[in-house]
């Protein structure tokens, strides 16, 4: 018996013993019962003395060849094998101590020790070899089948026919999982379409893949988080940028100069209809104040701000918006030469000359020598006996006229206005409306009852009289207009006092009072009131007018009788 083998009783090879479980030596299942632990062969040991129990055989047995095995046949019989695996007939049964007189060997059924018979089982004396000899072992029915049932462990092997236990294998290294999103990973339709060509995959093509796959994929994955990483931070970025000038723009103070600006001065034009925000970008432009939003609100601090009017204004640079407001405000500020309406053309140039601080006539002259270049309508100075090509072309506004500036870009400004304002009327359509010969007629016309009103209403009642006398079936002044105000455009004064004899000697094309129809060109540089009354006419049958007053009660009347009555209230109020 091996160290940790049976014992030399018949008892089953126990679970715990190190080589339990093996497949043993003959690997053969018996036929009926538990399944024999030698596979029904008998086991070998190497030569070792073996301990007695009593006289169990007649014979010693000293080696592998001689000893005899007892096992248990189907019946429960005792019977006896040689070493070689022979049965022994006629052998006799095992002889016992005193001892054991009068005990019948235990019967064994159906593959285990029947322990419930008439005699126990029998104990052996501990083998000091043995290292289970030490443990109590019983074969009644609680004890289990460590052979037969189907968990069972196989029986051993001999030592020859073991085969060696498979070395650990090592464990294979766990690679980090990467990223299998597209995104990251850098895949496309093409790397799709790559895996169902197994030529591809499986052939010669792998030697990209196997040389920098992984570290390619790597870098994609790096590139793409990196990518991710940069937009959304520009996101963040932008969204803080905006958001901070959100804040600023709504909460926080705009920004802007101290004191009234430096010693540096510049002339800024504001547009005519210019708000608060266009003035201010303007005045930013020029330097002069370090915000628009700055501006706008000190201008709606100041109760006259909205009073800035068009024109040109001489300011500081560098100035904090609240001075820039207020020195705005201050006509000495203003390098602006104004247009009003029904100024001659002649008043103009003397502005001029003035803002410019050029010599007298300077202005005159150059818009008599460059009239044909400052941009005129093709219906402008039609007439040879026009006395002033720029009359009724002058629109009246504001326009700078700031030192160092020239007299024919000025008027040029002017002309480009009149031109524009003009063209928002269909002046042609108007002339043939009224029997007149041309939109310069209309003009004409325009000045007339700018020269001759005071108000609105008095525009519409003179546009009418002047109608009425053009007419070819007037009999009471028989087309003749009678114009004070024609005669003092001739002579270039504004009289309201004129002798009939100075009036009927004179034979100039504007002295209305000898000459039918209307003037050669207008009288003056009518406004929007006086052309939309010249265009909007009353139909009331007025024919006659006096300024009873002699400066603003314009009344008028439909005959002569009428007529003579207003003069002679006219009269009475001048003392005459």
């Amino acid at each position: 018996m091996t160290e940790y083998g049976r014992g030399p009783g018949s008892e089953p090879w126990h679970p715990e013993d190190p080589l339990y479980g093996d497949d043993g030596w003959g690997g053969q299942q018996p036929h009926v019962g538990q399944q024999s632990p030698y596979g029904g062969q008998p086991q070998h040991y190497p030569q070792e003395p073996q301990q007695q129990y009593g006289d169990w055989s007649q014979h010693q047995q000293g080696g592998y060849d001689q000893q005899q095995y007892p096992y248990y046949d189907e019946q429960g019989q005792l019977q006896y094998t040689d070493g070689h695996g022979q049965h022994i007939h006629g052998h006799g049964q095992p002889q016992y101590d005193q001892q054991y007189v009068g005990h019948a060997p235990q019967q064994y059924h159906q593959g285990t020790w029947d322990a419930t018979g008439t005699h126990g089982h029998v104990p052996y004396a501990a083998d000091p070899g043995d290292p289970y000899g030490q443990q109590p072992v019983a074969y009644g029915t609680e004890q289990p089948d460590f052979y037969g049932t189907e968990d069972a462990y196989p029986p051993p092997e001999p030592p020859g026919r073991r085969r060696p236990e498979p070395e650990p294998q090592p464990e294979p290294a766990v690679e980090e999982e990467e990223e299998q999103h597209p995104f990251f990973t850098g895949a496309d339709d093409d790397d799709e379409d790559g895996d169902d060509d197994p030529k591809g995959r499986r052939g010669g093509g792998r030697g990209k893949d196997a040389k920098g796959g992984k570290g390619a994929k790597k870098r994609r994955s790096g590139c793409a988080c990196l990518v991710v990483c940069l937009v959304f931070g520009g996101g963040a970025a932008t969204v803080a940028y905006y958001g901070w000038h959100f804040y600023q723009n709504r909460f926080g103070a705009a920004p802007d100069y101290a004191g009234s600006g430096s010693g540096e001065t510049v002339t800024v034009q504001i547009p005519k209809g210019a708000g608060g925000y266009e003035i201010g970008r303007r005045l930013k432009e020029a330097g002069v104040v370090k915000s628009v939003d700055a501006f706008v609100h000190a201008q709606t601090q100041n109760p006259k701000g909205d009073t800035i009017q068009a024109g040109a204004y001489t300011l500081k640079k560098e100035m904090s918006a609240a001075s820039c407001v207020l020195l705005m405000l201050d006509p000495k500020s203003q390098a602006n030469v104004v247009v009003t309406p029904g100024e001659r053309a002649a008043a103009v140039y003397v502005s001029l000359d003035k803002k410019l601080g050029l010599s007298a006539g300077t202005s005159k002259k150059v818009a008599k020598a460059e009239y044909k270049n400052l941009g005129l309508p093709s219906y402008a100075n039609t007439n040879s006996k026009i006395m002033d090509p720029l009359e009724g072309f002058l629109y009246p506004g504001t326009y700078p006229a700031a030192k160092g500036m020239k007299p024919d870009a000025i008027l040029k400004q002017m002309v480009a206005a009149a031109k524009e304002e003009y063209a928002t009327y269909d002046l042609a359509a108007e002339a043939k409306k009224y029997d007149l010969d041309s939109p310069l007629q209309v003009i004409t016309v325009a000045s007339l009852v700018q020269a001759e009103g005071k108000t609105h209403d008095d525009f519409r009642k003179m546009a009418e009289v002047v109608y009425n006398r053009l007419k070819s079936t007037n009999t009471e002044t028989n087309q003749l207009l009678q114009f004070d105000s024609t005669f003092n455009y001739l002579k270039g004064t504004s009289n309201i006092h004129i002798s009939e004899s100075e009036i009927n000697s004179n034979r100039d094309p504007y002295n209305t009072y000898t000459q039918k129809g209307l003037p050669p060109g207008p009288i003056g540089n009518p406004g929007e009131d006086a052309l939309k009354a010249a265009l909007n006419p009353t139909d009331d049958g007025w024919m006659y007018f006096v300024a009873t007053d002699g400066v603003n009660n314009t009344e008028f009347a439909k005959t002569n009788a009428e007529f003579e009555k207003l003069k002679e209230k006219f009269n009475a109020n001048s003392g005459n």
